[in-house]
This record gives structure tokens, C-alpha cells and sequence, in this order.
């Protein structure tokens, strides 16, 4: 059963006044994380860490989002639940958060001092305080744990050995000293009442605070509390600094659909067939029913026919279909895509539609998805529209329907289907590109970041440009 984000609930739809720019991506293909030497010690007994989340890949049991010491640690465990543990304090959720289309706030709150065991050590997320524990013990009474000892702190990999955390990690505090509650960090929306982030105004952040915002590029470890406890990189560049937060959640692969094919890497904008036969397909993580958006694709390397555009989205769909988005019981509106052959494909057969392209190409793909339900497709690569179409006039237009309106409120999404080949398929939906960007163009709204300039009146497929045109 896929789990299509529609562009509601979650952290993916509203915002209060604050706003988070900058999120980071990690990638444990490439053993990515940020780390410190040795540290003072600070309070070993009371402390608060809070952290916004977005998961990438499911198959990494033990992911670590943050670890000091050997038992000091927030991780994604056994079937994707959450668990924290520090020293004899270890508690896993019955709940899972499998959730790979949205943000997850993540507050864990310590203080030892507490007379009763429950209250030393609490976990919330999006808010909500969780308490129903598949495994449930609590640290003694005064108890100093790993966390806030002289211990290093990694973010995106365990401490004392090699696993790691994939996805998007964003505003991350740790107050030293302090037991906080999850509303100095966050806050309910009034209209829509999402858990959303909030600006951190409680002052001191004491010996061992520190938070991470990864708004400067050049420098994405600095310690922007006044602290200085600056965080070290491996493997981390400039590259890897996203725009999709939970303020603006953008769309990325879809990741639930069809397990375990194919293999999705790099902050879910690649994915690999891994050797597989056919034509394996994806759909993007947030689906829309009207509006104009924009995206970009490249033929990563080892791939030598994809083909790129649009799927309708359905709750059946299957990596492994000659349609585009591998829809069960399919009819003549369920896609329309760019071929590297230069032919514009439908359920209804081939149009001729400029020269094929080989690998490397970056792929363009507008659409216009009217209120009458009549979706057009404009299709271009490296900067130039394929069959003198033009977005901006409707000039050349493909009507992935035929003039036909859809049904109403019929739920599509980019969508890309190599073939037969084990490279990757990368996406750039505009908060996190797969591939590199020389350039750097965003749409009239400020939001993404592509290599060519999005067409006027076409924009970055992202919650809050959902909320304005979709």
C-alpha cells in the first residue's frame, strides 16, 4: 500500500512566524556525520536535545540520529521504532514512524533528579509525550549517564560504531543544565493544529549546549548558540545543505511503494535498479491535483534509456511494470513521460517528439495540471524546450489526456522508470538536487534550487507553495 503525502498533516503544511532555512542531508553510503573532540563535562543528570527529522531509507535498523559515549543515543530501531538510552535508561516505543514523506520533531528530555523513575527521562514527538514502551527502564534516581560527559558528540552516526542515520536533520538544540518542555521548541498550529516549529528563546544554553541551523554552508558545524561548540565534518560539503525543512517540506522519492526496489539513496533523490530486469518505476513523495510545477531529472551514470514526467498515483503501485507508474488496472490518463529516446509516451502509445539524448542529460518537465482536469506537459533537457513548446504561452503543449478532463481531484506526481540498468535515476524536486547544480535558479517564489530557471508561473513542488497553488 503506497503512503502518498498529498501535501497535508504532519509537518508539511503550515507555519508559524519562524522559519527554518537550511536542513542537512546524511548519507550512509557515504559515511556522512558531524562530530566533536572531547568535551568539559557539562550536567549529566539534567539536559533537553530536540531535533526535526526526515527519514530517507527504512532499511538501516540502528539509526543513529545522535550518540554520545557508548549508551548515549537517539536512534531509529527494530522496526523502525525510536529508541533513547543513556546508561540503564533505555526505552523503545511500541509506536513506528515510518512516515518518509514528513518531518519528525524529536524532543528528549532528562532530569535524574526526579523522585519518581517515569519522570527522569520523557520522549516527545511532534509534541506529543510518548508512553506506551515495547522495552521500559529508567535511570536511578541522580544517575549520570553518557550523555553531557567528557565524551564526544556525534549527529548522524553512533559513537562507538559504524551506523548511520539517512535523511534530512534540521535545527537541532541541545540545552545543557535545563529539563525543557517540547513547547519551548515547537507549537501547535491555531488553524490547522500541526505540530510546527518555534523559535528557542530560553537564554543560557550552559557548558555542553550547542544548536546546529546548517545555514552557513561553508561552515555547516558552527555552534550558532554562542557557546562555540563547534561540530568537526566527514564527508560533508556544501552540497549536502538543503532547503527542504519542516517550515518547507519538499517532495522527494517516494520510498514505501514497492519495497525493496529499487534501492533509494542520496536524500532519496536517486535510486538505483540494482541489477534488476524492466522497468522499474518511482513516484514522487507528494502527489498534487492542480497547479503548475516544475522538476528536474538527470540519466545518472550507467543508465541508457529512462524515460521522466508524470504518474497518476494510486494505492496499488508496483516498481515492476512497462507504465510508467507501474499502476494496476490502468487507463489512457494514468501518465505521460519524456523519453531518453525522444518520444513522449502515454497509456495510448509513442508521440515523435525531438532527438533521443544520452546519459547525463538533465531532463526538464513542466506541467500544468488545469482546473478543468486537463493536464499539459512541456518537455525539455540542458536548458532548451523539446519541439518548440513553450510553458510560459502553452505553445506546443502535450496534453497527457488528450483534451479529456480527469476525474475529479485525481492525485498525480512526478515520476521517472529507467531500464534494465544498475545507475541511478536522479531527481531534483528543489530541496535537494541528486546531482550537481552549477547554476542555481529558483522559482518566482524564492523556493528550490535547479540548474535551469523554472518557467514563470511554474513552481518547486513544496508544502508552502501547496498551500498558495495547489
Amino acid at each position: 500500500m503506497a503512503d502518498i503525502n498529498l501535501g497535508v498533516g504532519g509537518a508539511n503544511s503550515a507555519t508559524g512566524g519562524y522559519e527554518i532555512d537550511n536542513s542537512l542531508k546524511f548519507e550512509p553510503d557515504n559515511t556522512e556525520m558531524l562530530y566533536t573532540g572531547s568535551l568539559t563535562a557539562g550536567n549529566r543528570r539534567t539536559w533537553t536535545i530536540s531535533m526535526w527529522v526526515k527519514r530517507t531509507e527504512l532499511s538501516y535498523e540502528s539509526a543513529f540520529m545522535y550518540s554520545q559515549g557508548t549508551y548515549g543515543n537517539i536512534r531509529f530501531f527494530t522496526d523502525d521504532k525510536i529508541l533513547i538510552e543513556n546508561h540503564n535508561l533505555y526505552l523503545a516505543t511500541n509506536r513506528v514512524f515510518r512516515d518518509t514523506s514528513a518531518w519528525y520533531h524529536v524532543v528528549w528530555v532528562n532530569d535524574s533528579t526526579q523522585s519518581t523513575a517515569s519522570n527522569r527521562s520523557k520522549l516527545y514527538i511532534n509534541g506529543v509525550q510518548e508512553t506506551s514502551f515495547s522495552t521500559e527502564n529508567y535511570m536511578t534516581q541522580n544517575e549520570e549517564g553518557n550523555v553531557s560527559s567528557t565524551s564526544g558528540i556525534y549527529i548522524g552516526r553512533r559513537s562507538s560504531e559504524v551506523k548511520h542515520f539517512a535523511g534530512y536533520i534540521a535545527d537541532v538544540y541541545k540545552v545543557d543544565g535545563q529539563a525543557l518542555a517540547p513547547t519551548d521548541f515547537g507549537e501547535f498550529d491555531e488553524d490547522t493544529g500541526i505540530w510546527i516549529p518555534k523559535e528557542y528563546t530560553g537564554g543560557s544554553y550552559s557548558t555542553q549546549g550547542f544548536h546546529l541551523d546548517f545555514s552557513d554552508s561553508s561552515n555547516l558545524g558552527n555552534d550558532s548558540s554562542g557557546e562555540n561548540n563547534d561540530f568537526l565534518l566527514q564527508n560533508i560539503t556544501s552540497a549536502d545543505q538543503a532547503t527542504d525543512t519542516p517550515t518547507n517540506n519538499f517532495a522527494t522519492w517516494q520510498v514505501l511503494t514497492g519495497q525493496p526496489y529499487p534501492v533509494i539513496r542520496n536524500g532519496a533523490t536517486h535510486y538505483n535498479l540494482s541489477g534488476q530486469v524492466g522497468w522499474y518505476s518511482n513516484v514522487g513523495s507528494i502527489a498534487f491535483t492542480k497547479g503548475k510545477w516544475y522538476a528536474e531529472f538527470r540519466l545518472g551514470s550507467g543508465i541508457t534509456n529512462m524515460m521522466a514526467g508524470v504518474s497518476q498515483v494510486e494505492s496499488e503501485q508496483s516498481w515492476n511494470n512497462t507504465h510508467l507508474g507501474g499502476v494496476a488496472n490502468s487507463t489512457a490518463y494514468t501518465m505521460g513521460f519524456y523519453n531518453a529516446n525522444g518520444n513522449v509516451y502515454t497509456d495510448n502509445g509513442s508521440t515523435a517528439w525531438d532527438s533521443s539524448f544520452p546519459a547525463g542529460t538533465i531532463i526538464m518537465v513542466a506541467v500544468d495540471y488545469k482546473t478543468s482536469g486537463v493536464v499539459s506537459l512541456y518537455f525539455g533537457t540542458n536548458g532548451t524546450w523539446a519541439n518548440s513548446s513553450n510553458p510560459e504561452t502553452g505553445a506546443n503543449n502535450f496534453d497527457m489526456n488528450s483534451g479529456s478532463p480527469l476525474p475529479n481531484n485525481l492525485a498525480i506526481s512526478f515520476a521517472a522508470s529507467p531500464y534494465n540498468n544498475g545507475g541511478n535515476a536522479e531527481a531534483n524536486f528543489g530541496g535537494f538536487s541528486g546531482f550537481s547544480i552549477a547554476s542555481g535558479n529558483s522559482d518566482a517564489n524564492g523556493y528550490g534550487t535547479f540548474e535551469y530557471a523554472p518557467p514563470s508561473g511554474y513552481y518547486a513542488l513544496c508544502t508552502k507553495n501547496l498551500a498558495e497553488y495547489g
